[in-house]
């Protein structure tokens, strides 16, 4: 079984939101066309406590954008975005969420942000996403969403590590780009762990 993973296609990330990603609002009609080509859609939602410690308003004089060291590992500090129950955590306008099977949430932990899909950044927790696609008898996924550089990439790299067939559609894709080419240094290290970069 082969299913679409919708990777954080959220208010926040589009333009205008309080992490935007530039063209970020492209990849919703690229969602909508997979979305009736496949029999199974799943999306990650990020989900942030409203003092997760990744926003860069939780530490004093320090702006978005700035690596720290967050017990042990480097976080890069970000607005405020995708907070529990706010517009900005929902999915973005347009997507057809009437399609998705399943939501997994993650970055719900204050302490540890969490890029992929299937653990947090450190490793410590895992969410239900690999479960949920072993229960559902599914060794491939296709993955699409925000952003090419953090949360699909991880996402992927962790799908590939686990042992599914994983592709990613690179049309479906933005990148954030901190630094100029992010985007396109992500998608090399996703061809060099075996995904699909379509």
């Amino acid at each position: 079984m082969k299913a679409l993973i919708l990777i954080d296609i959220q208010r926040d990330f589009l333009p205008g939101g309080a992490l935007a990603v530039a063209d970020g609002d492209a990849v919703v009609p690229v969602a909508n066309e997979l979305i009736d080509q496949h029999e199974l859609v799943i999306a990650t939602q990020d989900w942030h406590p409203a003092d997760h410690r990744s926003f860069a308003s939780q530490h004093e004089g320090r702006e978005p954008g700035e690596v720290i060291d967050l017990d042990g590992l480097d976080q890069v500090l970000w607005p405020d975005h995708c907070v529990q129950g706010t517009d900005g955590a929902a999915f973005a306008p347009g997507l057809d969420v009437d399609r998705i099977d399943h939501v997994v949430r993650k970055g719900t932990d204050r302490d540890v942000d969490s890029y992929s899909g299937f653990f947090d950044n450190a490793r410590r927790k895992r969410t239900e996403l690999e479960d949920l696609l072993h229960r559902l008898d599914v060794d491939e996924v296709e993955l699409i969403g925000l952003a090419t550089d953090y949360c699909v990439q991880f996402t992927a790299l962790d799908a590939a590590d686990l042992g599914f067939r994983t592709a990613v559609v690179a049309a479906g894709c933005r990148a954030v780009d901190l630094v100029a080419g992010d985007g396109d240094r992500a998608l090399d290290a996703m061809r060099a762990a075996g995904v699909d970069v379509r």
